[in-house]
């Protein structure tokens, strides 16, 4: 090893010394260009050194490389003196003694490019990363072995006096030494020693820490802030933000999933039931249906009976008869119903020989029952030549201002039949020539309900004008009078009509 420049020592005096790298193949790591050697002290923005080789009989070229080492010097203190470090030392004033500064942790980018800082006592090196310090066996450069030009001998140096120093283990930032003198993990959430904001939460790390937000928070500008999960549609339904939480409901009839978002319709109708009778689910809710005959009341639950028989007064014929849930009809007595179900008919008492009459009475029928005709009496004048006729003679002195002859004829009418009404027609038998004829009520009109209209030259008709209310029996005398000028004859013939007024309607 050669120096190209030495100096007497002083206070962070440098010298320069020049390394020699054998170039031989078990040199390992990259090597610069044949003859140059980059300078080990450089840093950024300074041009490194460059040798020229050194040429040598037959040698092969050699490599050199300049390093900066910083030469300690210390100042002793004398008696009456203060105690001062040289550069590279500070003092610990507890023990008093000068304790070695770690120039590769305290100043920043101390070495520059591909170049490794390595701290020494009192200073520090910059050496290639790619190329660390060979240190081969010593030569004596004025040996007979080395036959090329020798570079100028510097004068030795004088040897440093070096005190005794006492360097502690440095542990990195985030570690502290334990009682084994192991670095171990300063845990700064335990102790307190973070920076998070009451807001945050310390999450410690190998070495470190991180400050975080619970979940529920975001960060923003150091400070944790509530998220409004509620804005981003997170629940299905109804949503409520609470700080650094959110929880979902839903609306009644439906319940909540075990997502905790989405909800269900419930069926009501399957669990509980609460209809009276006919339960029909929907989304969301229940809807409440009665059977026929039933309507559902205000509540929306129960069913009450539907009276139809209010509905209308012509639902049933006679009469209808409610009962839970539906309803009939009824005939009175005389009558059987109708396979409609509300339409009542009569029965004819004299066909099925349901009647009381006796042998000598002729049964009638009528709506609704019958009567029981006794046998005509004819009266003087007159005499009865049929069971329904009574004959007044011409010769009789006592028919001379009566009617020729008397018919007796039985008729029904339902109970306030619609009028006008035909009821009854009257025709004469024989028509003679240059006779005509007049129609009209001889008696029994005495409340005016009926009227005779002529039809036709020989014929009239019965009209009822008013609406009978029975049960009631009327009789009618209807007179034919024939007037025959030719002849000089006028005479007359009468339709005795019994008209029975049945008690309903129909």
């Amino acid at each position: 090893m050669s120096f190209f420049q030495s100096g007497r020592a002083s206070t962070g005096s440098r010298a320069i010394i020049l390394l020699h790298w054998p170039s031989d193949k078990r040199r390992r790591g990259r090597t610069s260009r044949a003859g140059f050697a980059p300078h080990a002290g450089s840093r950024k923005g300074m041009r490194p050194r460059s040798l020229k080789p050194v040429k040598s009989g037959g040698c092969r070229p050699s490599y050199y490389m300049i390093l900066t080492v910083t030469i300690l010097a210390f100042c002793l203190p004398s008696p009456g003196s203060t105690q001062q470090c040289t550069n590279g030392f500070d003092l610990d004033r507890q023990s008093g003694r000068c304790l070695d500064v770690d120039e590769c942790r305290t100043i920043p980018e101390a070495c520059r490019g591909d170049m490794m800082c390595v701290n020494q006592n009192g200073g520090y090196l910059c050496i290639p990363r790619t190329n660390p310090v060979y240190r081969g066996p010593y030569s004596n450069p004025y040996s007979n072995s080395y036959s090329g030009p020798y570079p100028a001998a510097a004068p030795p140096l004088p040897a440093p006096n070096y005190p005794t120093i006492s360097r502690p283990p440095i542990c990195r930032f985030g570690f502290q030494m334990d009682e084994g003198n192991q670095c171990v993990d300063v845990d700064e959430c335990a102790t307190d020693s973070h920076q998070c904001n009451p807001t945050q939460i310390c999450i410690n790390t190998e070495g470190g820490y991180t400050c975080s937000c619970t979940d529920g928070y975001w960060l923003l500008e150091g400070q944790c802030l509530d998220i409004d999960e509620c804005r981003y549609g997170y629940c299905q339904q109804l949503c409520a933000n609470v700080p650094g939480s959110y929880s979902c409901t839903c609306n009644p009839g439906f319940t909540l999933n075990e997502d905790g978002r989405s909800c269900q319709d419930v069926n009501e109708c399957a669990t509980e039931n609460p209809c009276v009778q006919t339960c029909v689910n929907t989304y969301g809710s229940f809807i409440c249906r009665c059977d026929p005959g039933y309507e559902l009341e205000e509540d929306g639950v129960r069913c009450s009976d539907m009276d139809e028989c209010s509905f209308s007064e012509f639902l049933c014929q006679h009469e209808c008869v409610n009962q839970p849930g539906t309803y009939f009809c009824s005939c009175p007595t005389g009558y059987i119903l109708l396979e409609d179900g509300r339409s009542c008919q009569d029965i004819n008492e004299c066909e099925h020989r349901n009647h009381t009459c006796t042998l000598t009475q002729t049964c009638y029928n009528l709506q609704g029952g019958f009567k029981c005709i006794d046998p005509i009496r004819c009266e003087e004048p007159y005499i009865q030549i049929s069971d329904n006729r009574c004959l007044c003679a011409s010769e009789n002195p006592g028919c001379r201002d009566q009617p020729f002859t008397i018919l007796f004829r039985d008729m029904d009418v339902v109970s306030g039949r619609s009028v006008p009404a035909d009821i009854f027609q009257m025709q004469a038998t024989t028509r003679y020539p240059g006779a005509y004829y007049i129609f009209q009520i001889k008696s029994g009109n005495e409340g005016r309900e009926f009227y005779m209209r002529q039809t036709g030259p020989i014929s009239a008709t019965l009209v009822m004008t008013r609406p009978i209310k029975g049960p009631r029996d009327i009789q009618l005398d209807l007179e034919m009078i024939t007037v025959n000028t030719v002849i000089n004859f006028r005479g007359s013939s009468v339709i005795r009509l019994r008209i029975h007024v049945s008690q309903y309607p129909f």
